[in-house]
């Protein structure tokens, strides 16, 4: 039996100013509109031998990720459980925790296909193939990972030393996993034919890898063995207590077990491979370019530039007399470099974070379980907002200290609690929210509701908010 097992999360640094750690990579879209974690369950649902993928992710993303998967014509919610994080804790406990889940709730033959949600691969009929490849060499035990054919000489990826073959050359013996090389290394292991780059993709034996981290990593295992039994929730999402999560190592599969572990094996892969891990890398492949070697997503005004990409989300963007540039603006961030030096926007990132700014975190669209708000104006006086509220959707029970509110509906009907009142809000009218006033706003209609929100007070921020009941598991519990 596969089971698919994706991991969804992470920063994302090197693609801000559009991944951002509230919204990062896998979320993502490409130039076809679907996102990377959309195409990861696409390929994931094409060999669940079930319909059964399992999900790795944080808490605080999982509605965007279910609303995700409610995209998808195949998906069925009931057949994705999720595993959620309260904090992101490397990948050994994240897959060591999803091999425990396999064996207990899906079947004691189970074979794990690790998936990262943030990968890009087109050629799924060659994956599928190269899948079915390590499925063969997994069944005998062996921890399988995939290794990618160099195309370059790339100093930004870790090596896989392939050895003597296994199961019939359907893949080679690890002799090695060897760190990100120096430019003179890397083309000499390019030309000896004997290395790939390391995916980060894997395919095992859910029963092979608990046996693998009992001689490898025994505290990575007893630790994820004592969160697993912490596990809240009957049905998906399963939740797990954060004091016994944090116990857990934070170190990667790679290091450790895979690069421990007695009997591992590698299958060269023969699809195409990206892990979308630049904005060169981005540039590289989005889209046409002009004749000058430029593309476009988004409205741009080119004058005499070359080899430069653009993306603009809604502002127009001018390039004049520029060469090999990455553009790209969000809104509330411009990002502008060398594509040759794109790795160094997590720099940037560093440096947002330093300075504790929103923009390392948050875009002026930010996604909620009950659905989105974008900021349309944040001055020291007041706040607006523009907010979607899904269908059967509800916001928390809560009240601010330090601020009033307006709302004005412009589309649909909305379900609206003042104090003791409650009374439904139709397009182009208004309710008023004094200070200290507790307050509901719920659409009880089939449609998406949007508001136009205004804040009249001496403060704004999201701590503001007192939540006094929350459909969604944000109030915190009492003790």
């Amino acid at each position: 039996m596969i089971v698919p097992v994706i991991l969804s999360g992470g920063a994302g640094t090197r693609l801000w100013p559009v991944s951002r750690s509230a919204y990062p990579k896998p979320f993502m879209r490409m130039g076809d509109g679907e996102s990377l974690l959309y195409k990861t369950l696409d390929r994931a649902l094409r060999l669940a031998d079930d319909g059964t993928v399992l999900t790795v992710t944080g808490r605080d993303y999982y509605f965007l990720t279910r609303d995700e998967y409610s995209r998808h014509a195949e998906a069925d919610l009931d057949k994705l459980p999720f595993l959620l994080e309260p904090v992101g804790r490397n990948t050994a406990p994240a897959v060591v925790l999803a091999a425990l889940h396999a064996l207990e709730h899906c079947s004691a033959d189970a074979t794990l296909l690790i998936l990262p949600a943030d990968h890009l691969i087109n050629d799924l009929d060659g994956f599928a193939a190269d899948v079915e490849r390590a499925v063969k060499i997994a069944a005998d035990g062996w921890l399988v990972t995939f290794g990618i054919q160099p195309s370059a000489p790339e100093t930004g990826f870790g090596y896989i030393r392939m050895g003597a073959d296994v199961n019939d050359c359907e893949g080679r013996v690890v002799e090695a996993f060897v760190e990100k090389p120096d430019r003179e290394t890397a083309e000499s292991y390019l030309e000896s034919g004997d290395y790939t780059w390391n995916s980060g993709m894997f395919c095992f034996r859910a029963d092979a890898l608990i046996a693998a981290a009992e001689k490898t990593c025994p505290d990575v295992l007893a630790a994820a063995r004592a969160c697993h039994a912490s596990e809240s929730g009957q049905a998906s999402p399963i939740e797990f207590a954060r004091e016994v999560f944090l116990a857990q190592p934070d170190i990667s599969i790679d290091y450790a077990i895979m690069e421990r572990a007695s009997r591992v094996a590698v299958v060269p892969a023969r699809f195409d491979w990206s892990d979308i891990g630049s904005w060169k890398a981005i540039s590289d492949m989005e889209g046409d370019t002009d004749a000058a070697g430029n593309r476009v997503h988004g409205q741009a005004i080119i004058v005499e530039s070359e080899n430069c990409y653009i993306q603009s989300d809604a502002r127009m963007v001018a390039a004049v007399g520029v060469k090999d540039l990455v553009i790209v603006d969000t809104g509330d961030a411009v990002l502008v470099a060398d594509r040759e030096r794109s790795q160094q926007v997590k720099i940037v990132v560093e440096q947002l974070r330093a300075s504790n700014h929103q923009a390392a975190t948050v875009h002026n669209t930010v996604h909620r379980p009950w659905g989105s708000y974008t900021i349309l104006e944040d001055r020291d006086d007041c706040k607006v907002k523009r907010l979607t509220v899904k269908p059967g959707h509800v916001l928390s029970l809560q009240l601010h200290n330090r601020r009033s509110e307006h709302w004005t509906v412009v589309d649909g009907t909305a379900k609206v609690r003042i104090g003791e009142r409650e009374f439904l809000l139709q397009a182009n009218e208004s309710a008023y929210i004094p200070m200290n006033t507790v307050h509901r706003l719920e659409n009880p209609t089939a449609q998406d509701i949007h508001l136009i929100e205004v804040q009249c007070g001496d403060y704004f921020g999201e701590d503001d908010i007192v939540r006094l009941e929350d459909r969604y598991g944000r109030v915190p519990r009492k003790v």
